[in-house]
């Protein structure tokens, strides 16, 4: 049996049985999205007489941009010896967000909004900041140290960085769900939410572990 990030034992054993049980959540989550897209589609044409407001706009063309750092995070980690849950959840969260941020880019056009990445973000929910500085981003010497460190360091970097990305995404989405006037964007906002709170609770659990 190898060594390093494969090597037994109760701690990663426990952290792994974890792991796996997210797993079999996420493969239901995916295939509850089908399900929601069709509520969505049913949402969406409830909200044809309704205008979206600056929080539908500002949170569709925030989260899009905050979504493309969390894919550029994993892309940086999919295919490197740097654990096995690493590997699975970094896998997870591209598939999702990339879906995600192109139904975001979709209705900013439907919308005739530009889905050019903004300059300012976050002046829907009265926070208004340049966007290298929204909510749970990474600098770009953090982005530069991921890209560059190695194995289980590599794992717990993303881990620890994704966790406070998805953090300033919750806190977004949470708003959102909120004060957004179409009841599509309020359900996709909760649902994310949801999602990444729920992923924050499995980083969590693998941080507390020494190996993944």
């Amino acid at each position: 049996m190898r060594t390093g990030v494969r090597r037994a034992g109760s701690e990663t054993s426990q952290a792994r049985r974890k792991f796996l049980a997210f797993g079999v959540l996420a493969l239901t989550g995916t295939a509850l999205a089908a399900c929601t897209s069709v509520a969505d589609t049913s949402r969406a044409s409830s909200d044809a007489a309704v205008t979206p407001n600056e929080t539908d706009i500002g949170f569709f063309r925030d989260m899009a941009l905050h979504h493309e750092q969390a894919l550029a995070m994993c892309q940086r980690v999919i295919g490197r010896d740097n654990g096995d849950s690493v590997q699975s959840l970094a896998a997870d969260i591209l598939q999702n967000q990339s879906f995600e941020r192109g139904v975001m880019h979709t209705w900013l056009t439907v919308w005739d909004e530009s889905t050019a990445p903004p300059k300012t973000v976050m002046a829907w929910m009265g926070m208004e900041m340049p966007a290298a500085e929204m909510t749970g981003l990474a600098t770009d010497e953090q982005m530069r140290s991921l890209a560059t460190s190695t194995g289980i360091a590599q794992g717990r970097l993303f881990l620890t960085l994704m966790r406070a990305h998805h953090v300033g995404g919750a806190h977004m989405a949470a708003s959102a769900s909120q004060s957004a006037a179409l009841s599509m964007v309020r359900a996709t906002a909760a649902r994310m939410n949801s999602i990444q709170t729920y992923e924050i609770g499995i980083i969590d659990q693998l941080l507390a572990t020494t190996h993944f």
